[in-house]
């Protein structure tokens, strides 16, 4: 029996690795656009979680510090197929990206000599139909009234008026506050559950220890003076005190690399022009970082132990709060507040789907048109995400020789 059970475990754990290694290769656009994504492939294809807990998922990661795309993945591989699914579902999904930028640390010096032009903007205008035909679902979903729409665009607005930071935390804490005052769940609403194989002791057993990794790694740092020491540190708290996504980090990163010369400046915006160009999240820059690092060890290793130090907050933050999350959801004035955080996830959505989505990627008609046909391609068509980008890549790459 246990031999079955393992079994299962591992064939659980190798499928959800290759559903989130094809995300991985094909999810191009970043947080914003890997949530689009996650979106169609476990709410719309594969049922893993229904439309509301799939938002209340995507609400409690935009609480937590690090990478929100890459935490509602570990949630899913976590109540998929336990601590290994949730291994498998980050492995998939980081690594095609991981290497492809310690490749470039290596030796390959411009990413254009291997995508051709005008692919990376085919590649952005399919996430802005990835990203559209999510808030389009998201909001037949949870924005059912007039009083709902009415805060999906407000939170909308201020999100594209305030600092991205703070105007994000605190739009999601007044959405929190206006659904307790606003919004009666009823006492007998059912949710579906999302299974999480952790226990409660185990929850606060990965809190405790990312305070206290997040507090001795500096004293450690300092005592022992090691280059490999200093860089866990210093990665472990750039995914620890980051709020908002890959983008928020840079500066952070930035300030620990390059005035320490671990890093040139130079070097740090080449990174950074590759970071755009490869699918997954924007947090694998740190392993073009340690790839770039001179130091006495081998550089895919420094880059493989740095990707482990910025995704480590992630890991421990989820699987402590999810055991506490699943019990809290249930409750009334829980759900009450979770109603007014979704519809602001909506807002925030769609302020994304203007700024950086849109901005970054519509610049002419045959843009648009492009952007068009794809989101006509996944809503009507019911195309998979994957093949629209790789279309949409290829469509790009066609256009960019015709002008």
């Amino acid at each position: 029996m246990n031999e079955f059970r393992t079994r299962t475990d591992q064939s659980a754990s190798w499928s959800v690795f290759l559903i989130f290694l094809r995300l991985g290769l094909t999810s191009f656009g970043g947080p914003i656009a890997h949530l689009g994504y996650f979106h169609h492939e476990f709410v719309s294809r594969r049922r893993w979680l229904s439309e509301r807990s799939y938002a209340d998922l995507v609400a409690l990661c935009q609480f937590l510090p690090g990478p929100a795309s890459s935490q509602v993945g570990i949630a899913l591989g976590l109540s998929r197929a336990g601590y290994m699914g949730a291994i498998a579902a980050w492995a998939g999904f980081t690594l095609p990206s991981a290497i492809a930028l310690i490749l470039f640390a290596l030796g390959i010096s411009s990413y254009a000599e291997v995508m051709p032009a005008g692919v990376l903007q085919g590649l952005k205008v399919a996430a802005v139909a990835v990203v559209a035909h999510a808030v389009w679902g998201m909001a037949r979903s949870l924005c059912t009234d007039t009083m709902r729409i009415t805060m999906m665009a407000l939170a909308a607005i201020v999100a594209l008026l305030a600092p991205p930071l703070w105007g994000q935390i605190g739009i999601i804490m007044v959405a929190a506050l206006l659904g307790l005052w606003l919004f009666k769940p009823a006492r007998d609403a059912t949710l579906d559950a999302l299974p999480v194989a952790v226990s409660r002791r185990a929850g606060i057993l990965c809190l405790v220890l990312f305070f206290v990794l997040l507090a001795g790694l500096p004293v450690l740092a300092q005592l022992v003076q090691t280059h490999v020491i200093a860089v866990v540190d210093a990665f472990f708290r750039a995914g620890s005190l980051v709020f908002g996504g890959g983008h928020v980090v840079l500066p952070l990163l930035q300030a620990q690399v390059v005035p320490s010369g671990w890093v040139s400046n130079d070097a740090f915006l080449a990174g950074y022009g590759a970071a755009q160009a490869v699918p997954g999240p924007l947090f694998t820059f740190a392993a073009f970082l340690g790839a770039t690092m001179n130091a006495s060890a081998p550089a895919w290793i420094i880059g493989l132990i740095c990707l482990l130090a910025i995704f480590a907050p992630s890991f421990l933050l989820v699987i402590g709060v999810l055991p506490f999350w699943e019990r809290l959801r249930h409750h009334q004035r829980t759900r009450a507040a979770l109603a007014g955080v979704n519809v602001a996830v909506v807002g925030l959505l769609l302020a994304a789907l203007y700024q950086p989505v849109w901005t970054s990627a519509i610049y002419r008609p045959q843009d648009f048109g492009l952007a068009l046909i794809a989101l006509v391609a996944l809503m009507f068509w019911k195309l998979s995400p994957w093949l629209v980008v790789i279309c949409s890549g290829v469509a790009g790459w066609l256009l960019s020789i015709a002008a």
